[in-house]
């Protein structure tokens, strides 16, 4: 199977794990938001966020190093059962240290809720590490049904204990621990996991080895959040609640790149890092950044032609502040796809230090001019530093990973579809005739010229799927 097919494949496949999630997680948010008291519901979103943060701290985001050293040998069965073994003794071990510790920092919350919160940490923490063990093996459809296990788990779980039975806080925190665990238990039986669990090859030198590759991704992680909350926060500290909450808005129609990104990102990695060592890795990495480019340009050029039916179909209330910062958003996000588009490279030739001293300072950029504008410009410094933040990443890797690969960037091509792109942005807050037609001529440039060779396969395989019907 060559490459693009791969990739095609391993899309379709880690896709089954994204969509039925988000779909499940719209199904259970009014259940939440209807049977939780704010206190409950801000509660459990604050254990969800503080995980997040944490996880990949405690383990030192050893499981990031799970998939790549995996895909090394995967042919080497004794060198698999070294890396798993070693990654799995050594998560466990610091898992049971961290969730005694936050066991008692949290001595004011009810006896059972800490009890549930440490198990949620602590499965958490092993899921994540079980699941990237999975990817590395190249089972990337197991992967994908475990989070749809865990989905269908928590939805399950949710339905019974707070709207059944009316369980509230604790009810939503059981829902999350009988989901991972459910995942976790799936994950172990389905690729066989005792398997690969030898103690006789626990190494020291292993252990440094996962260690010094992943370590500097707990940066990377936390930079990323910050990029990610600190327009937020700003905003709430500055402007208040309200016009967080337009800033907020304002982000979901953007979001949807995010989850065609998410989907994506999984593949390439693989993708990337097994083609690094093939002699036209510089050839394939170049097509790939302009087919990406060009792919995200055509989603970016559909969302704001149709922008009014959009923003009228998902939004309610009195949000019009929230349209003006979404054209800026889509932008924003597009550049951030491809600054992770890049981070593939990176992860190919393990070079994750760079990840998280290009990540730090796209935080950095966006700290500060969410704080120096925010009192001048209002809203828009969040979205205006989300855009440039994102824009220097994407640069700076861009120039950096011309020194790993010779890669060549077709400069006009991009150029011109960033132009095309701005000049959408700007017709559409015009709510004209004329600035519609003109967006349906720039999408339609977009899309037929730029992305020819997508459509002209696209068209194709139609045809002939078609032919054999």
């Amino acid at each position: 199977m060559n490459r693009e097919k791969s990739l095609v494949k391993n899309l379709g496949v880690l896709s089954i794990g994204t969509f039925l999630p988000k779909l499940l997680s719209f199904v259970t948010l009014p259940i939440l938001t209807a049977y939780l008291t704010k206190e409950d519901y801000g509660t459990y979103d604050f254990v969800c966020t503080i995980v997040s943060l944490l996880l990949p701290a405690v383990t030192l985001q050893i499981q990031s190093a799970a998939f790549r050293f995996l895909i090394e040998c995967r042919n080497d069965l004794n060198k698999t059962k070294s890396v798993i073994s070693n990654m799995l003794v050594f998560t466990f071990s610091v898992s049971l240290a961290s969730i005694i510790v936050v066991f008692l920092c949290i001595q004011s919350v009810r006896f059972w809720i800490r009890i549930e919160i440490v198990l949620y940490f602590f499965i958490d923490i092993l899921l994540a590490t079980v699941q990237q063990i999975t990817r590395g093996l190249g089972k990337n459809m197991a992967y994908s049904i475990s989070a749809v296990v865990s989905s269908v788990a928590n939805f399950i779980v949710i339905y019974f204990a707070v709207y059944c039975s009316r369980q509230g806080l604790f009810g939503v925190l059981l829902a999350l621990v009988f989901s991972v665990l459910a995942a976790l238990v799936y994950l172990v039986i389905s690729i066989k996991l005792w398997k690969y669990i030898d103690f006789q090859l626990l190494s020291k030198v292993q252990l440094i080895s996962l260690l010094k590759y992943s370590w500097p991704m707990v940066p990377n992680n936390l930079s990323s959040w910050v990029l990610a909350a600190s327009d937020r926060i700003v905003i709430t500290a500055v402007l208040g609640v309200e016009a967080n909450a337009v800033y907020a808005v304002a982000n979901k129609i953007p979001n949807l790149l995010k989850i065609l990104q998410s989907t994506f990102t999984y593949a390439w990695q693989e993708n990337a890092s097994i083609a690094v060592n093939d002699n036209d890795s510089n050839e394939y990495y170049s097509n790939m950044f302009d087919t990406m480019f060009s792919f995200l340009s055509a989603a970016v050029a559909g969302i704001l032609l149709f922008l009014p039916i959009i923003f009228n179909l998902l939004i309610r209330g009195d949000y019009n502040e929230a349209y003006v910062q979404i054209p800026i958003l889509l932008i924003a996000f597009m550049l951030n796809c491809m600054a992770v588009f890049m981070g593939g490279i990176y992860v190919a030739h393990m070079k994750t230090l760079n990840v998280g001293i290009t990540t730090v300072v796209a935080a950095i950029i966006n700290l500060l001019i969410d704080i120096v504008f925010v009192n001048k410009i209002g809203i828009y410094a969040g979205s205006i530093s989300t855009l440039v933040s994102y824009a220097v990443l994407l640069i700076y890797r861009m120039v950096d990973a011309k020194k790993m690969e010779d890669i060549h960037y077709n400069y006009l091509r991009l150029f011109v579809q960033l132009v095309l792109l701005v000049l959408m942005s700007c017709l559409s807050v015009r709510h004209s005739i004329v600035s519609n037609v003109l967006n349906l001529c720039a999408f339609v440039l977009i899309v037929f010229y730029y992305n020819k060779k997508i459509m002209s396969v696209a068209f194709k395989t139609v045809m002939r799927k078609l032919k054999i019907g």
